[in-house]
């Protein structure tokens, strides 16, 4: 209802004297539609005007019944609240042509323009299999991107591998020790892996395999040729593997850039930390110790020579801050790493650099599956591409089921199914756990992406057989003098599809897509509710055109909604 708002926010901000943005954050709506559709609570200026608030309120319902209104039938006082009721008409006529043209969002909520948002999310781990556990950081993430994206922001979005580490060492002993050039050609990602896993086993019976990969990462850093060569193999492996599964998911990223990728500006950002005279030595270490702000102390470079992932954090966030001057970075990544994310924070902010208030640690739950935690180093991982593969084959024996007529049910199951496992994360407010469960997100009547695509793809069928579809949206764009929605489901609807930027907009203040998600829920039921109370190609003259119009209107709200998650709107399921 921004319109609207913005409407009220203008009128009372000469009335009251107080802000705008004030008016707006306590606008509230009415426990029923009979109240109003916004109202305003007067008690905010009992104190300022030392009168009773059901009296201000009668007096600012007098001073506006001289006003003129744009989106405001009219205006009543009851009690101390001032309740405002939208002119459908005048809304209806300024909602249509902006959603049909897909310019809602960007005429009220292009805040963005001029601005930045780098997006740090995904970041599997090079050499171990594309697990179901990365999930989260890579839908969390795109959605946030194409969120910010709608708003005006330029989005930048950085997919930081690891690919660096002392879990590198581990492997490439591994490899020495037990490895098979001829397996790891065949299946190089899971081949990796699986001797991975066994190096952890066999550690637990001898500690002197953890010396071993301690040096060879030491040797890896040092430019060893042997060590080199390997750890080239499994990146290119991996980034191929990885590459697959993203096209799967319907995700790209603007850049590939692993953690190794940082390493020539290591010694460069060590400098800097000691510049500020921040770098201490420890037991032959070099750390910052961060204790007089309650935060363990960082590790910048350990006793053997080897730096830390911090250190490469911070060489990536100086390093993207002179390439993209950002005005936010988010780091799409799980809650476990709040600790570490408060340190690098910290230590930026220490080093100077005012922008480190701008970056933004985005954390979530974990998913939980029955079976318990995933961990990959006992070789507890269910496979992502195994997911996907296993919803789609769900989605199309639900659509089998329902529809057995329909055309390309493979690329609808496809669409189906990668789209309920995105909602089935999305809907959800991100930092809480998620347990996975196949009934629930592929359910065609819940809170489902499903239930949001089948009410688009319903809309779709009454546009066709409308017999008029290309003559509708033309209407759409200025022929709405004589349209009407008196119907109270009409005015439900037309009232839900106002508040797509505000899901918008709220989704990137909190990071949290689901708002759009659960937004998108609502406007299928409102829909719903009108499809099954109003008659659309039954009805003649202006009140089908009218309600073609809005239903126009509904299928761009989904499909935007849908799209800025990350999500396919088919047309037919």
């Amino acid at each position: 209802m921004l319109p609207l708002k913005e409407e009220i926010s203008q009128l009372l901000t000469t009335l009251t004297g107080l802000e705008e943005a004030e008016i707006k954050e306590i606008l509230e709506e009415p426990p029923s539609p009979e109240m109003g559709d916004l109202s305003f609570p007067c008690f905010i200026l009992a104190k300022q005007q030392r009168k009773p608030p059901p009296q201000i309120s009668a007096e600012l319902a007098e001073q506006l019944a001289e006003k003129e209104f744009t989106y405001i039938e009219y205006v009543k006082n009851q009690g101390p609240y001032l309740n405002f009721y939208i002119n459908n008409f005048a809304l209806a006529r300024e909602l249509i042509p902006q959603i049909t043209a897909g310019e809602y969002i960007k005429s009220w909520c292009n805040v963005g323009e001029g601005h930045t948002v780098v997006v740090d999310y995904s970041a599997p781990n090079i050499a171990k299999p594309f697990g179901i556990g990365h999930l989260r950081s890579t839908i969390i993430g795109n959605a946030l991107y194409l969120i910010y994206q709608a708003l005006g922001y330029k989005c930048i979005g950085v997919n930081h591998l690891g690919d660096w580490g002392t879990q590198f060492g581990k492997l490439i002993a591994a490899y020495r020790m037990w490895g098979e050039q001829e397996k790891l050609e065949a299946d190089p990602v899971n081949y990796a892996y699986q001797i991975y896993v066994k190096f952890h086993e066999e550690a637990d019976k001898d500690s002197v395999l953890e010396d071993k990969a301690r040096e060879w990462f030491c040797s890896l850093e040092n430019g060893d040729e042997e060590a080199s060569r390997l750890w080239k193999t499994f990146c290119e492996f991996s980034l191929q593997e990885f590459k697959r599964v993203y096209k799967m998911l319907g995700i790209e990223f603007d850049y590939y850039q692993g953690e190794s990728f940082y390493n020539p500006y290591l010694e460069q950002t060590i400098d800097l930390v000691k510049d500020k005279g921040l770098a201490t030595e420890s037991e032959g270490a070099l750390i910052v110790d961060l204790e007089p702000y309650d935060l363990p102390p960082v590790v910048l470079r350990k006793s053997d020579g080897t730096t830390l992932y911090i250190t490469r954090d911070l060489s990536a966030a100086i390093y993207r801050y002179e390439q993209f001057e950002f005005s936010q970075m988010l780091y799409v990544v799980g809650a476990e790493q709040t600790l570490h994310f408060q340190q690098l924070f910290k230590v930026l902010e220490l080093m100077g650099y005012e922008w480190a208030l701008n970056c933004v640690h985005v954390p979530f739950g974990l998913i939980r599956f029955k079976e318990g935690r995933m961990s990959t180093r006992e070789g507890n991982i269910i496979l992502l591409k195994d997911v996907i593969e296993k919803a789609e084959e769900l989605a199309f024996q639900i659509i089998e089921e329902k529809n057995p007529q329909l055309e390309n049910k493979e690329e609808a199951a496809r669409a189906v199914g990668l789209g309920a496992i995105k909602f089935g994360d999305l809907c959800n407010d991100r930092i809480k756990d998620i347990e996975f469960e196949w009934d629930k997100v592929l359910d065609f009547t819940g809170d489902t992406a499903p239930y949001i695509q089948y009410s688009h793809a319903r809309i779709c069928s009454i546009l066709s057989k409308s017999g008029n579809e290309a003559e509708i949206k033309k209407l759409a764009s200025h022929d709405l003098e004589d349209i009407t929605l008196a119907a109270t489901e009409e005015k439900a609807l037309l009232k839900e599809l106002s508040l797509l930027p505000e899901a918008v907009l709220r989704s990137a203040e909190t990071n949290k897509p689901s708002y759009l998600a659960r937004y998108l829920v609502d406007v299928a039921r409102e829909f719903n509710r009108f499809y099954h109370n109003c008659p659309v190609l039954n009805e003649e003259g202006v009140k089908r055109k009218s309600r073609l119009l809005l239903i126009l209107a509904t299928r761009e709200v989904l499909a935007q909604g849908l799209n800025l998650l990350g999500i396919e709107a088919p047309q037919k399921m």
